[in-house]
């Protein structure tokens, strides 16, 4: 079985998941199965197309030229690792074809190091960014630094590539930042979706004092509404189906001004709603859902001259009002994972600018990884951030 078909770069070659998938140490773990409690188990997590999630035994890795090995102490679910499992797919290009290991927001201790290594040494707490590029010298999004785009990306937990929710990992040395002693493996797990949200800040042009809108109070909307306050936006209105979710958001950032929206509103009562909160000119909607007509609400509740700036994923094919749009002359841009954020979130964390902590409300050990997808998956269970820990 083949799932890669086009020429690979270094890092596809290294990281081809055929070679996980035929390795005999690779297995699905019945529940009661001894490796699960076997400490040396290389214990993973993963989905598959038929919609299941288990625990597996994984290859044991070692550390290759350039790479470290990190025994991963915490681990994030992410939205789009349930997506992957319960749809089998985000758009048409990254589907789960067979066996793929869940997880890229990861935190852990350097336990070997292969030759050439001189950034890092065994026993350095470090977070994992979970995309590797190409770096090859004709690719022009990498020597450009719009590494998130190169083409030949490796994005651990993206299928094909297996995640990092196993408990040891091998991985590039560039990519593996070390964590100051104030930061925990839990915050240094976080700061994956919190680059996201300074990716996200730093492209739409937030500036101190400017007016926003954080549409969605889910994981990424909250740890983008941290990321907003301590950039100086004010005032700062949330928006969220779920009042549980907007006291929450409260919680954060008790001068947060809330909009619980209301299934029969139409984007623009929506809009009017946002407004009214705001009391006064939105410049700048931050939509971290990718719903269309929250999109559509973000739209109606800009000023004249404004920027909606997408950073959630919603649906393939979406309707914008074009006419309405055009005549405000408001700007509608989007944003594709992040890049040369996690040196920014390490220091802003370790400052003390952004607190993440109350953002991890459930944990659950490595062995019961299939336990906290459900919770994860489930709101009735009111999670923000399921986190896995060894």
């Amino acid at each position: 079985m083949t799932l890669i078909s086009k020429p690979l770069t270094k890092y596809e070659a290294h990281y081809d998941p055929t070679k996980v998938l035929n390795d005999p140490e690779f297995r699905i773990l019945a529940a009661g199965d001894a490796a699960l409690k076997d400490k040396a188990t290389n214990l993973a997590c993963a989905y598959n197309p038929a919609h299941e999630v288990h625990m597996v035994a994984k290859p044991t890795p070692t550390a290759g030229p350039g790479e470290a090995v990190v025994h991963v102490k915490a681990t994030g679910i992410c939205g789009s690792d349930v997506h992957f499992w319960k749809h089998g797919h985000i758009g048409p290009t990254m589907v789960v074809r067979d066996e793929c290991g869940a997880g890229h927001e990861s935190a852990g201790r350097v336990i070997a190091i292969g030759d050439g290594v001189t950034n890092l040494a065994v026993g350095d707490r470090v977070a994992i960014e979970a995309g590797v590029p190409c770096g090859m010298a004709d690719c022009d999004l990498c020597r450009t630094g719009r590494y998130n785009a190169c083409p030949h990306v490796v994005f651990f937990s993206t299928p094909p590539y297996h995640g990092t929710l196993a408990r040891f990992h091998a991985h590039p040395a560039a990519w593996l930042h070390k964590l100051p002693d104030t930061v925990s493996f839990e915050e240094g797990s976080v700061c994956e979706p919190l680059a996201v949200a300074l990716a996200g800040l730093e492209r739409a042009g937030a500036r101190l004092g400017d007016q926003v809108v954080i549409c969605g109070a889910g994981p990424i909307g909250l740890v983008t509404l941290l990321a907003a306050r301590a950039a100086g936006c004010a005032p700062i209105v949330i928006t969220d189906l779920f009042q549980s979710r907007l006291d929450f958001a409260k919680s954060l950032v008790p001068n947060v001004r809330t909009v619980c929206i209301q299934r029969e509103w139409s984007p623009e009562e929506t809009a009017a709603e946002i407004r009214k909160a705001s009391g006064g000119s939105l410049k700048l909607a931050l939509e971290c859902t990718g719903v269309e007509s929250s999109i559509r609400a973000a739209i109606f509740s800009v000023m004249f001259g404004g920027k909606v700036f997408v950073i959630g994923v919603g649906k393939s094919e979406q309707t914008y009002p074009f006419g309405y749009m055009s005549t405000n002359e408001i700007d509608l841009q989007f944003q594709y994972r992040y890049a040369n954020q996690y040196p920014k979130a390490i220091r802003l964390v370790a400052e003390g600018l952004i607190d993440l902590k109350p953002l991890v409300t459930h944990r659950f050990p490595l062995e019961q990884a299939v336990e906290a997808f459900h919770v994860a998956a489930d709101p009735l269970h009111g999670a923000i951030k399921v986190q896995i820990h060894d």
